[in-house]
């Protein structure tokens, strides 16, 4: 019979969950949480005594210093060879380059590298997570995966998949977030869990397949820093 679950530290993970996508209110985590303001408030203390949160004058919360920190340390290898790889991809293309890996049935961002010159830049937060099934980076992470490893899709996102794998990149518009485009390639790395490298953007005068092409550079770049 399984342990039963601490539902004070469910709630503080969850919060750390939520304000990965951004600031919030008070009123809005209690919100999301479906608690009352009171009970928010005591987790968010407690997780603010740690920095792992923190308040700006207006009250509004964020993700702390210390996640910063703690996450530094997931992956570590692979965040140390990717970055550079980033940074250059981000700066080259004019668009926001992060990497993306498998965790449960969903795709997580682990790094991310917004272009250093760029008019409109959108932002790709470590933490941000989203189903593998929908966007290019959870359909580049699906190419590596068995259908049996799958959550359960329908044809359509089927067909789409077998389509990435076959020209080798994923390609995703309005699916995670209205008026963005992502295009991701897979990185497969030997013992380490299926990830991808992936852009977003607004518009460019690029065609998914040179962007693609630039991403499987860097994948390659990546595989071979790391050995495999």
């Amino acid at each position: 019979m399984a342990a039963p679950a601490s539902q004070t530290l469910s709630r503080g993970i969850r919060i750390l969950e939520i304000l990965a996508d951004g600031p919030l209110s008070i009123d809005d985590v209690a919100a999301r949480l479906e608690v009352h303001r009171s009970i928010a408030y005591r987790l968010l203390r407690t997780l603010e005594d740690h920095r792992l949160v923190a308040r700006d004058s207006a009250g509004r919360v964020s993700l702390g210093p210390r996640m910063a920190a703690l996450a530094a340390g997931v992956a570590h290898d692979l965040q140390a060879e990717a970055l550079p790889e980033l940074t250059a991809v981000a700066n080259e293309l004019g668009m926001t380059c992060f990497l993306a890996v498998l965790d449960g049935d969903e795709c997580i961002t682990l790094t991310s590298v917004e272009p250093r010159h760029a008019v409109a830049n959108v932002a790709q937060r470590p933490g941000t997570r989203h189903p593998i099934t929908v966007g290019a980076p959870g359909k580049a992470i699906l190419t590596q995966l068995r259908d049996t490893q799958w959550p359960a899709v329908d044809e359509a996102l089927r067909a789409e998949v077998a389509a990435a794998g076959e020209r080798g990149y994923a390609i995703s518009h309005d699916e995670v977030i209205p008026n963005l485009r992502s295009v991701a390639v897979p990185l497969v790395l030997r013992g380490k869990r299926p990830a991808a490298l992936a852009v977003v953007h607004v518009a460019s005068q690029r065609s998914d397949a040179e962007i693609a092409a630039r991403l499987q550079q860097s994948a390659t770049g990546i595989r071979d820093a790391l050995g495999g």
